[in-house]
């Protein structure tokens, strides 16, 4: 491929993740803005299950450090943060959206967990982690807004060496995912940047997570009413759940 292709295959993907932040931008400000953190009516309404089970991994621990990549406005950091309040921890808390993390300070202030929280505004894929630096690194539904399946196993990497050994990942990362206008029937190019088959899913994360242990995979089809401009939606998606632990450094 000649230079000018190259580029033009470079503004064409540009243009299309420009497209899908902005939609995605639009959909979550809309929804921190009409549904409060753990108010009923919306998937803010109570954090994950698996997420604060998984938690029960660091009982016997006195510090636990936290990292929430996508945090949004706290839905699980903010429980995460309660359950560590008694003990010494932090969660750093990361998202792209700076209006999140505003919510974010101002939900962990009412909650009265400032003091465990800490925010970074970056992409994930951008976000630095030193090594051997966490205990626990939850990634719920934010593994897919990375901009390319390249970014999305350095993104693994890096989140590999920054955990302490024992350390636990619980990732929900959604693939197939189908977007269908509710009124015409009409199949949409779905608004996600990285759509994985769930089969090559699988397979980065076997190859990734090689000589770590398994403490739970699971693998739910979902679907969910939302609007996009107006527009009823009904998105489709293989939801994996994957839990596993670090056995030694070179894991």
């Amino acid at each position: 491929m000649h230079e000018g292709e190259l580029r033009d295959c470079w503004l064409v993907e540009y243009s299309r993740i420009t497209k899908i932040r902005e939609e995605e931008r639009k959909y979550h400000d809309a929804c921190y803005e009409n549904y409060r953190l753990f108010e009923d009516g919306s998937w803010l309404s109570k954090p994950v299950k698996t997420v604060m089970d998984t938690l029960s991994y660091f009982e016997e621990y006195d510090d636990v450090t936290v990292l929430d990549l996508g945090c949004g406005v706290g839905r699980n950091s903010i429980p995460i943060a309660e359950a560590l309040k008694h003990r010494s921890g932090k969660v750093v808390c990361v998202d792209i959206m700076e209006s999140a993390l505003t919510k974010l300070l101002v939900y962990s202030e009412q909650f009265d967990v400032n003091g465990q929280i800490e925010t970074h505004l970056s992409d994930i894929g951008d976000y630095e982690i030193a090594p051997d630096t966490f205990d626990y690194i939850v990634a719920v539904s934010s593994l897919e807004h990375v901009d390319s399946e390249q970014t999305f196993e350095r993104v693994l990497n890096k989140i590999a060496l920054g955990t302490k050994v024992n350390g636990v990942h619980c990732l929900i990362v959604n693939s197939n995912i189908q977007e269908i206008d509710k009124l015409t029937g009409e199949e949409l190019a779905p608004l996600i940047e990285l759509n994985l088959t769930t089969e090559h899913l699988q397979v980065i994360l076997k190859k990734q997570y090689e000589g770590w242990e398994n403490l739970l995979m699971t693998l739910k089809k979902l679907t969910f009413d939302i609007e996009r401009n107006g527009r009823q939606i009904l998105l489709k998606t293989d939801c994996l759940t994957y839990v596993v632990r670090k056995k030694s450094r070179e894991s």
